[in-house]
């Protein structure tokens, strides 16, 4: 039987005002929580006499942390993109269910990854490019990170499913708190402990582990929890994972193909740049998620005001939140496009004090992300599938620039262009991804049209 929902105003409150009070939150947690890895390596390519080979051993991991937040990505966002619609339905019990068997999924992947992950830690290294002298760095780095994927998903994974819950400030604070702990450690273990990479790793997991102790207080303990929760809910309901592996699996293919991608990455530049262009290219993605993450962090936050939206037959509404979205995202991108083409050397100069590396880090980034302003349109379509459980069309969306189209751009080019190639192959891949995901929004648009006609919102009893 429905139930009034908790989380009604996002079927009737004002749009820019709710994109406002959901994403701001999520912004703010994304950037924070994107503070992790930029803080650690800008401390960590400031070691002396290491940094520019320490970077690079951080910069080989990333693939492996991809995958990891991949994982995190399948249980999270699926679990909470159906409690949304669950919400706008006005089902909050089987919502419920949904947080309940997301909490169990992220404990037994932690688990496997953990025991998994450090078993055969020094032969996925090498099969990522990792060479006798990075190799000691990233295992140094890797290895603690893996023992803490527990904390690290719960905390991140898992964080969307408080905004869900109608409570996205509380998401941000989830992320505050872990980083700012992060920020204090990485220079008194790095630097006063003397401990180097590893000060980075063990920063990282005791902040996680306080993040994720947050999350979890809130939903078992917190009275403002409209989804609380008692051990007793703790059930497997194979059902229930089914739909939320459904949702969550478009996000986790996007995240592994990603690493695959950064495989084929690093290979090529390792052959046509030796080990500093890994390193440079650790740079670029650092200096990118400065402005990326931010978006993550709008398309997250309005994740839940879609799925509600959806689910309660609101579909011209759902076609303002997906323009008012889009038109955010690409101011985001272009105010950062701006910085990286007018300040290239400034940014590059906050995470290494290498020159050669600085140099080959600056003239790919202008490269590499020559297209960066029209990328919103890929993102935000992925996010609004990804909202409206249409899990198969998120998927396309996400793996084409992946997969489709990066994999066979760093495979061709650099036989041709050498180094230069492997910084063509990204807005060659973007223009593509970019021309498919706006093909594919505007025929979904023409189909939620005719159901504006035939559908009459629910009403919650």
């Amino acid at each position: 039987m429905s139930t009034i929902s908790p989380n009604a105003s996002l079927g009737e409150e004002k749009i820019s005002r709710l994109i406002f009070r959901y994403s701001v939150p999520a912004i703010i947690g994304q950037i924070v929580n994107m503070l992790y890895s930029v803080v650690d390596r800008i401390y960590i390519g400031n070691i002396p006499h290491v940094g520019g080979f320490a970077i690079t051993g951080v910069g080989i991991t990333m693939p492996i942390t991809m995958i990891v937040t991949g994982f995190g990505m399948l249980v999270g966002i699926g679990a909470a993109a159906n409690i949304s619609l669950s919400f706008g339905r006005g089902d909050q019990s089987r919502a419920k269910k949904y947080l309940a068997n997301g909490i169990l999924g992220i404990g037994v992947i932690s688990v496997l990854i953990a025991v998994l992950g450090n078993l055969f830690a020094p032969q996925i290294m090498r099969l990522f490019g990792a060479t006798d002298t990075t190799l000691p760095f990233a295992l140094t780095y890797l290895r603690p990170i893996l023992f803490g994927t527990l904390f690290n998903l719960t905390a991140f994974g898992l964080n969307g499913c408080i905004s869900s819950d109608g409570n996205p400030r509380r998401g941000m604070m989830t992320m505050i708190i872990g980083a700012t702990i992060n920020i204090i450690l990485d220079p008194i273990f790095i630097f006063v402990l003397d401990l180097g990479i590893a000060g980075a790793a063990y920063a990282t997991v005791l902040s996680q582990i306080a993040a994720s102790c947050w999350l979890l207080f809130y939903f078992f303990g917190s009275k403002k929890a409209n989804m609380r929760l008692h051990f007793s809910d703790l059930k497997v309901d194979f059902g229930i994972v089914k739909e939320i592996l459904a949702i969550g699996s478009a996000p986790f293919l996007m995240q592994v193909a990603s690493s695959m991608v950064q495989l084929l990455s690093n290979n090529a530049l390792l052959t046509y740049g030796g080990d500093l262009a890994i390193g440079a290219m650790a740079v670029i993605t650092s200096i990118c998620s400065v402005f990326i993450m931010p978006i993550f962090g709008l398309t997250h936050g309005t994740q839940p005001i879609l799925g509600y939206n959806f689910g309660a037959g609101n579909y011209d509404r759902v076609r303002q939140i997906y323009r008012q979205v889009l038109l955010w995202v690409t101011g985001i991108l272009l105010v950062g496009y701006a910085g990286i083409m007018l300040f290239p050397n400034a940014l590059v100069r906050c995470f290494s004090s290498d020159p050669a590396l600085s140099e080959i880090a600056v003239q790919g980034m202008r490269t590499y992300l020559f297209l960066l302003p029209l990328i919103g349109v890929q993102m935000v379509s992925s996010s609004y599938y990804q909202s409206v459980g249409k899990p198969v069309f998120a998927m396309v969306i996400g793996l084409t620039r992946q997969a489709l189209f990066l994999v066979p751009a760093f495979l061709i080019l650099p036989r041709f262009y050498g180094l230069s190639g492997v910084w063509y192959a990204g807005p060659v891949a973007d223009f593509l991804s970019v021309a498919l995901s706006a093909t594919l929004i505007s025929f979904e648009f023409k189909k939620i049209r005719k159901l504006e006609v035939t559908y009459e919102p629910a009403r919650a009893a």
